[in-house]
Parts: C-alpha cells; sequence; structure tokens
C-alpha cells in the first residue's frame, strides 16, 4: 500500500511506522489518521511483523499535536464525530492491538501526539523529548483519549494538573511521573526501541497477545480483568507455545517458539 504521509518499513519481524511531515512536525491530519489505520490493518495481517515501533520524521518532533486548521470552524457535532471516529479508528485500534506497539518519541509529543504514543503500549523517549496536552489553552480538551489514558500513566492528580496548565513536561519528569518507560540519546532512541523489539520476540508472541489482551481488559466496563486473565491462562494450555516453553524450561535450554 502507499502511503503519503507516513513511512512503514519491515525489517526482521519490526514494523517501524514514521510519521512523516516534518515540514508541519508531523502534525496529525485526517489523511494522516486515515493513513495510520490503514498501516495498522495491513500489519493486522502480516504474520511477518511482531512488533510495531512508532516514531516522527525529522529531528525535532514525534508528532507536535493535530492540524487545527482543519477543525478550528467545527460545531459540536462535527467535534463529537472527530473524536470518535480517531478514537475508534486509531488510537483505540493501537491500544488494543494483539501486537506489542512501541512509541520512540523523538522530540515534541503535544495533544494528538502525545495522545498517539500514549495509546502504544509503552514509551521510550529521546533525552530532548517534549511531552504535554496543551489543549485547554486552545478552549477545548484533549479528544482522542488523552483525559483517560494521562490519568492511567502519571495519577488522577499529575493528569489533571497537566492538563489545567497545558504545559510541557521534559522526558526526565516524564520518566519520574511513569509516563515513558526509559530515557535515552537521540542518537540511541531507535538502536534502543529496536534492541527492546527484539528482546520481547525471544518469548511467545501468542502469549504477549493475551497478556495486552488481559491487561487491557481492566479498563473495560463491565469487565473484571481478574476473570480475564484466568480465561486468557487458561487458553494458553492448548498452544504448541505453551509445549514448547515448558519443554524448553525443563530440558533447561532456550525456547524456539513455532510462531517466529
Amino acid at each position: 500500500m502507499s502511503y503519503q504521509n507516513i513511512l512503514l518499513e519491515k525489517e526482521n519481524g519490526i514494523a517501524k511506522l514514521s510519521i512523516n511531515r516534518p515540514k508541519k512536525l508531523n502534525a496529525l491530519n485526517r489523511e494522516t489518521l486515515g493513513e495510520i489505520h490503514n498501516a495498522f490493518a495491513e500489519l493486522e495481517t502480516d504474520d511477518e511483523v511482531k512488533v510495531i515501533i512508532i516514531t516522527g520524521s525529522g529531528e525535532k518532533a514525534f508528532v507536535a499535536g493535530a492540524d487545527i486548521s482543519e477543525f478550528a470552524d467545527y460545531s459540536v457535532e462535527e467535534g463529537k464525530n472527530l473524536a470518535a471516529k480517531g478514537q475508534k479508528e486509531v488510537f483505540d485500534r493501537i491500544a488494543n492491538f494483539k501486537k506489542p506497539v512501541i512509541a520512540a518519541i523523538n522530540g515534541f509529543a503535544l495533544g494528538g501526539g502525545l495522545e498517539l504514543a500514549m495509546a502504544a503500549h509503552f514509551r521510550i523517549a529521546s533525552d530532548n523529548a517534549k511531552m504535554g496536552l496543551p489543549e485547554t489553552s486552545l478552549g477545548v480538551i484533549p479528544g482522542y483519549g488523552g483525559t483517560q489514558r494521562l490519568p492511567q500513566l502519571v495519577g488522577k492528580g499529575r493528569a489533571m494538573e497537566m492538563i489545567m496548565n497545558a504545559g510541557m513536561i521534559d522526558a526526565k519528569q516524564a520518566l519520574q511521573y511513569g509516563l515513558v518507560n526509559h530515557v535515552t540519546s537521540a542518537e540511541e532512541l531507535m538502536e534502543l526501541a529496536s534492541r527492546t523489539a527484539h528482546k520481547i520476540m525471544r518469548n511467545s508472541m501468542v502469549a504477549i497477545s493475551r497478556a495486552i489482551e488481559a491487561i487491557n481488559a481492566n479498563d473495560e466496563d463491565g469487565v473484571n480483568g481478574f476473570d480475564k486473565e484466568v480465561e486468557n491462562f487458561g487458553k494458553s494450555f492448548d498452544t504448541e507455545d505453551f509445549k514448547e516453553g515448558t519443554s524448553a524450561f525443563l530440558e533447561k535450554r532456550k525456547a524456539d517458539f513455532p510462531n517466529k
């Protein structure tokens, strides 16, 4: 599939998806969101791809926000539809994706950019990264899951402060908050993301997929996360990965999972 606003590269089981609008600091417009949606549809059916890394093109930004010019004159209904469509087709899809998704934050991650990073399963940042949700300074609130995912990651009080003051925090503070998992230099960011992806791929991708589902179940209304864990734990016993993993452990060798 051909893309105009993103780059999609695949190598050794890892897909690197780069938001590629560097002149616009990789701001998200409708076309870019549509391409991200289509890319994840492609990655979902590609059995060769095990882990996805999302990053931004250029040296300044991961994603510096949404393209405000596209919705500056929206009505109430149009605004609701914008958020609902974006959440369903992109942000929630990434959060619930069955393959691990890592955000490699290589600069500004603001507004929709931070929401995109928070939708990933975890985040790695370069030491020059800046993060924030500045929407209230524009008279609006985060609409792509920011009011829900930020408190889950950093706690309610810090999320309230970040959203109310509309400011930015640096990578060091983001690490202290638990917003990102690791901080490294800009030069080493993609190398660390790649090493992390390869480390993940040494394990059972079937088990990882079910673990993602169980972890996310805790955030679903009317779903008991413990029940989903029990269910998916039981399902694991009927897989080739479980047979290989336990046999390797008992035989004191490294597992060679059949899904690789």
